[in-house]
């Protein structure tokens, strides 16, 4: 099954571009429905990326050799390893605009064949065995092509593409170009798990000087703001373009408006009953006969003026034209929330790597302004709501708007335990909470109100310079101190002291089997 997944997407692939979405929605759909058909998602494939580091670690792991899978899928996976190494010669520099159809059409014609034969035949009983080393090399050859067309989409300013468009110049030719920089491309590049905790922070630096910076709220638009055209710069042909094409000299000096019209300041416009390119098709067959010479020598180049003059592919959808619900100068809550936590991530990488004090500091720095920027501790005045209560976006000009909670308040929940520091590894809980802040900790005693295991409703006395939250329904206390040390407590009144913040394998499985016999935790560390 996950092989599948993986392989859906990586059928789409474009070298250098992202994964198309031909039939499929962007990550985000809400705001870019409109690039389906021409977009490319560099987002999905920061995803894709980061689900196969999973995914190989799952497979390394494995004590399995080898796997039965349907033999259509088998047939599906070699065509795709195939391509991929019969073209590898490409990843030595800038992919040609023939060399990326000639990867498309491998990946896509595999794609297709799959997916026209489960239609047409549904899934044969054959098996076909695949082996972990094949699949430990598929990973490797694919993150390679990944990886390469992640750095080929840095922008200058350190930020990285987030959508591109994909021109099929001809049968053999398919080009790239770049929609502007958005939010969401930089939180996917940030979660991707190919950038070092240098180039995280660069793209973070670049963030903060680029136009999706709003100072006024302190925190991120999905998109830069931009200034829409007047409704009498819409729709304008450039006389030059009208100079170039026969067809429509003649059809403005025979005053024929069925496809294009002068106005009183002497501008050309289409015929603004056109919706799409078939309009224009449907026009050139109503247009007199005396027309069809230039019509069949021309129709094409008045097509590319109209595509050049409405640029059709490169409208995103509500994001180029909306202004509120997450429109035009709107922070949409989520997303910043979703970058918190692509930050928070490369926060602790860069703790895990024994990275240079300095570098984790600025880096700590940027998560710190994020979370603030969210508002938490903003005045109402500012937030325009109470702050604490959860809102949807906040548009250009306005407070928060759309109450309600949306998924936002999943990546705030997973921030919270990164920031307290409870780790899980090789079975053994870990306490090792480096973001947290000293200012955290209470300044005067308070009572801590939970529920223990057995469903009693009780409190703890929480003393000053110490702070108490709840693992597996158990209290744990974190007490600001000048030393490292952990005191578990047992039901049966037995406490059990530990010199470091790791407790053992025996210990953790009793806290996540909740069996009660763990009555609370105290966990002396340093801030």
């Amino acid at each position: 099954k996950l092989l599948a997944t993986v392989l859906a997407k990586i059928s789409n692939f474009i070298p250098e571009g992202g994964i198309w979405l031909n039939t499929q929605r962007p990550e985000w759909n809400d705001a870019n429905n409109a690039l389906v058909g021409n977009g490319v998602s560099m987002v999905t494939l920061n995803y894709l990326n980061r689900f196969i580091n999973f995914f190989e670690k799952v497979v390394v792991k494995s004590t399995t050799e080898q796997v039965l899978i349907s033999k259509e899928l088998a047939v599906f996976f070699n065509s795709v390893v195939n391509t991929f190494k019969q073209n590898k010669h490409i990843l030595s520099g800038k992919v040609t605009d023939k060399d990326r159809k000639t990867v498309l059409d491998g990946l896509g014609k595999a794609g297709s064949k799959y997916r026209m034969q489960i239609y047409a035949n549904s899934f044969s009983s054959d098996r076909k065995t695949i082996t972990k080393t094949e699949l430990l090399e598929f990973f490797t050859n694919t993150k390679e092509y990944l990886e390469h067309t992640i750095k080929a989409n840095k922008r200058a300013d350190n930020l990285y593409h987030s959508y591109n468009l994909m021109t099929l110049v001809n049968d053999s030719e398919v080009a790239v170009t770049y929609l502007p920089e958005m939010l969401e491309g930089q939180v996917a590049v940030l979660s991707a798990g190919y950038l070092s905790s240098k180039e995280a922070l660069e793209v973070l630096d670049g963030m903060k000087k680029s136009a999706l910076f709003r100072e006024d709220q302190y925190s991120y638009i999905l998109y830069p703001n931009k200034e829409l055209p007047r409704f009498d710069q819409k729709n304008v042909i450039a006389d030059s373009a009208v100079k170039k094409s026969e067809l429509l000299s003649q059809l403005v000096q025979d005053q024929n408006t069925q496809i294009i019209n002068k106005d009183i300041s002497e501008t050309y416009h289409f015929n603004a009953n056109f919706n799409n390119a078939n309009s224009l098709q449907e026009a050139f067959e109503n247009l007199p006969k005396k027309y069809a010479g230039l019509i069949k020598k021309e129709s094409g180049l008045v097509l590319e003026i109209f595509e050049d003059v409405f640029n059709h592919k490169a409208f995103t959808g509500r994001s180029g034209t909306f202004f509120g619900y997450e429109g035009l100068g709107s922070i949409y809550w989520h997303m910043v929330s979703k970058l918190l936590l692509a930050v928070q991530e490369n926060c602790l990488a860069a703790v895990k790597n024994n990275e240079d004090e300095a570098l984790i500091g600025r880096l700590l720095d940027h998560y710190y302004e994020i979370q603030a920027g969210i508002g938490v501790h903003k005045s109402p005045e500012l937030y325009g709501a109470f702050p604490t209560d959860p809102y949807s976006h906040t548009p250009g000009g306005k407070g928060a708007q759309q109450p309600g909670m949306t998924g936002q308040v999943k990546e705030d929940v997973l921030s919270r335990i990164g920031e307290l520091g409870v780790f899980v590894k090789d079975g053994k809980i870990n306490f090792n909470p480096r973001l947290l802040r000293a200012s955290e900790f209470v300044q005067t005693a308070k009572k801590f109100h939970y529920t223990t295991i057995s469903k009693e409703h009780t409190t703890i006395d929480v003393e000053k310079g110490s702070l108490c939250f709840t693992y597996c329904q158990i209290p744990v206390i974190y007490k600001n101190t000048n030393e490292q040390s952990i005191k578990i407590f047992f039901t049966d009144n037995r406490v059990e002291e530990l010199n470091d913040l790791t407790l053992g394998e025996n210990t953790s499985k009793l806290i996540f089997e909740r069996t009660g016999e763990v009555s609370k935790i105290e966990v002396s560390v340093i801030k």
